[in-house]
């Protein structure tokens, strides 16, 4: 394989983007070990005692990921984000504008291999979400595993990520006063299997979970579709079926976190590596679609506002895709 090499004289600005870049990698794909290391050592040394007061702590604490967590504007306006936002770079549209006395339901696609659009929009403040929807606080749900990983839980808190679990986003869904906006990657873990250039396959047509959440508590939807979010990684071919794919559908049941196989490029060279590809991310923000509360709803209930739901985001890929180099015989497939 010929080995594409980064030039050697490259603007500082593209560096610090770069550097950005991996920052962010790490945390997503190290972090989380090191952390669990670290406080592994801290147990086995003489400052046992730290870590006995900080297990503590963790016990105290283990409601907070699904009551809204412990955000940080300090750390969701980090310079760091302004070059993570940049290296793709990340956009982020408005449709309409958003009434702050209602609360939100995002339905974030797709999924990504690792939700870069989601992050950069919805946990940094670099993409202008306060300035662009005044009133909102967007709430970005994440696989209650990560929040049992100690300290890492500490870190990605402060951007705004909190717990998946029903009970986080029913806590999110009814608070008084609106202006919440719980943000919901709906295809979650299996669609990152089918991850890559081109993909248009939307795991929606059993997720029907996120509608009834929205009955219940009244929650506005918001179909929300993030182009080029696909376009970050190749990923090694796992058709259904096929060994690989058997492997990773059986792991993601019994862990509860995909693993896809993914490449792009590195640090120095454009050939091979775990950095994504610079390529825009244009996440554009769908009209609301107004929802009654209903606490008991039936399941015509849910499947009429499912179709309503499926219709709305068509309409935006739709309304949207020849503005991002998307064919105009290309559409939207859900499974």
């Amino acid at each position: 394989m010929k080995v594409e090499f980064a030039p050697l004289r490259v603007p500082l600005r593209r560096r610090l983007q770069t550097a950005a870049l991996v920052q962010w990698v790490f945390s997503f794909l190290a972090l989380a070990q090191v952390c669990l290391a670290a406080f592994v050592l801290l147990c086995l040394s003489d400052w046992w005692i730290l870590a006995a007061l900080y297990a503590g702590w963790l016990y105290l604490d283990r409601d907070t990921p699904s009551c809204g967590g412990r955000r940080s504007r300090w750390v969701r306006s980090w310079r760091v984000w302004t070059y993570f936002r940049d290296y793709f770079p990340i956009t982020l549209i408005k449709t309409v504008d958003l009434d702050s006395r209602h609360n939100y339901l995002f339905g974030f696609h797709p999924h990504g291999v690792l939700v870069a659009g989601g992050f950069g929009n919805f946990c940094t403040e670099a993409s202008g979400f306060s300035q662009m929807f005044p009133g909102l606080t967007p709430y970005l749900l994440m696989l209650p595993f990560w929040f049992r990983v100690p300290f890492f839980r500490e870190y990605i808190m402060s951007g705004g990520l909190v717990s998946s679990e029903k009970a986080s986003a029913s806590y999110l869904l009814s608070r008084p006063g609106g202006g919440q906006a719980a943000v919901i990657a709906v295809g979650g873990a299996p669609e990152s299997l089918d991850a890559r250039p081109g993909a248009l396959t939307l795991q929606l047509l059993q997720r029907k979970g996120f509608i009834k959440l929205a009955l219940k508590h009244g929650a506005w939807l918001v179909p929300v579709f993030s182009f080029g979010e696909n376009e970050l990684f190749d990923q090694m071919q796992n058709p259904a079926g096929s060994a690989l794919r058997r492997v990773q559908d059986r792991l993601q049941r019994m862990m509860g976190v995909a693993l896809p196989l993914f490449h792009a490029r590195g640090v120095f060279q454009y050939s091979f590596g775990l950095l994504p590809y610079r390529k825009h991310i244009h996440t554009v923000v769908g009209r609301p679609i107004a929802v009654a509360q209903n606490p008991c709803p039936s399941k015509d209930d849910i499947d009429a506002l499912h179709t309503l739901y499926m219709e709305a985001l068509t309409q935006v890929f739709e309304e949207n895709k020849k503005n991002y180099g998307i064919p105009e015989d290309k559409h939207l497939t859900f499974i």
